[in-house]
């Protein structure tokens, strides 16, 4: 096999894992998709001979790449290239750099993320509503929704509606975002791609909000579009989160349902969520539901989750009727 022009990254694969042997070359197979483990194994197989100084370069160029990432994940895209840059000189940083984004993929906006919420609020609340729900899908959730929460009250559901209908955002989007807000990381994001956004991303992020925040944008999308507003709301808070809840909590909304339909909602939940509602409610109580359950015999998943959702929906009209507090991150105020 001529290798004059140098490995391919298929082949440099192939040297690494025949360098790391057998048993922590399986370690990592299980980490692979099967498509990839195919090629890998073919590559393994039609490699004849292996020098010495190639399998020390590989191992070398792999250990590089994995330095550079820790220093990423420690500080970013900037200081991993400063450190490198110090250790081995610019063209070599620069070299590992560009292997590591391409081979890796860093995800975009990676430098936003480490940024202050308050900083970056600054930098993009005049922005149009379509970039500034692009730069939130990729935050963390609490960063999200404290700026979310911070934005104008006519643009927090116009960004949070563009947030749940986003699907998938093209490289060249990304990079011209990326541009305004970071120059020097324009050519560093993947080709592929990406999916962000969606209804589970505003939902997570609307239950890091304030309690007012979240309400006004419900309220704005019920007018806006229903259908989403009520996907939204469906799960905001699920059955399985009675279990964040309060004592004082769950013995309220308890009044409020009925017993057998309380009975076919625990027929198909969670032990613990079992535990929290049995601990607050009477002994005598707690035992008649209990042979409720298990005398009504099988129950179709669909009439569990009905059931389940019934009592989901009276929490949440427990708590806008400011009788029952929903744990949240986004600054609601403390009751005592």
């Amino acid at each position: 096999m001529s290798r004059k022009m140098g490995l391919t990254g298929r082949e440099k694969a192939a040297v690494l894992l025949i360098a790391l042997g057998p048993d922590k070359s399986a370690k990592i197979f299980k980490h692979l998709q099967d498509d990839e483990i195919e090629e890998l194994t073919l590559e393994i197989a039609n490699m004849r001979k292996i020098s010495a100084e190639e399998k020390e370069n590989v191992i070398e160029e792999f250990y590089q790449v994995c330095l550079a990432q820790n220093f990423i994940s420690e500080g970013g895209i900037n200081y991993a290239k400063e450190v490198l840059e110090k250790a081995m000189g610019s063209n070599k940083a620069l070299e590992i750099i560009n292997k590591l984004t391409a081979s890796l993929q860093v995800r975009p906006f990676d430098f936003v993320r480490k940024a202050d919420a308050t900083q970056l609020l600054n930098f993009i609340q005049n922005e149009h509503p379509q970039t500034i729900a692009l730069i939130l899908s990729y935050l963390s959730t609490s960063q999200a929704g404290q700026i979310l929460s911070s934005l104008p009250q006519e643009k927090q559901a116009d960004v949070a509606q563009r947030i749940a209908t986003m699907e998938r955002t093209s490289p060249e989007i990304i990079k011209e975002v990326e541009y305004v807000l970071e120059r020097k990381l324009s050519s560093m994001v993947t080709q592929d791609y990406t999916t962000t956004g969606g209804v589970q991303t505003i939902v997570d992020i609307l239950n890091s909000v304030d309690r007012g925040t979240e309400k006004f944008i419900i309220e704005t999308l019920e007018i806006q579009d229903a259908e989403l507003a009520e996907d939204i709301k469906k799960r905001m808070f699920v059955f399985e989160d009675i279990i964040t809840l309060d004592s004082v909590s769950v013995q309220r909304f308890i009044r409020e349902v009925d017993n057998n339909e309380l009975a076919v909602a625990l027929k198909g939940s969670t032990q613990e969520v079992k535990d929290m509602i049995f601990a607050n409610m009477s002994k005598r109580m707690a035992e008649m539901i209990k042979e409720d359950m298990e005398f009504m015999g099988p129950i179709r998943l669909r009439d569990v989750e009905e059931a389940q959702q019934k009592i989901v929906n009276i929490i949440r009209k427990l708590e806008e009727a400011g009788e029952i507090i929903l744990s949240r991150g986004g600054g609601d105020e403390i009751i005592v």
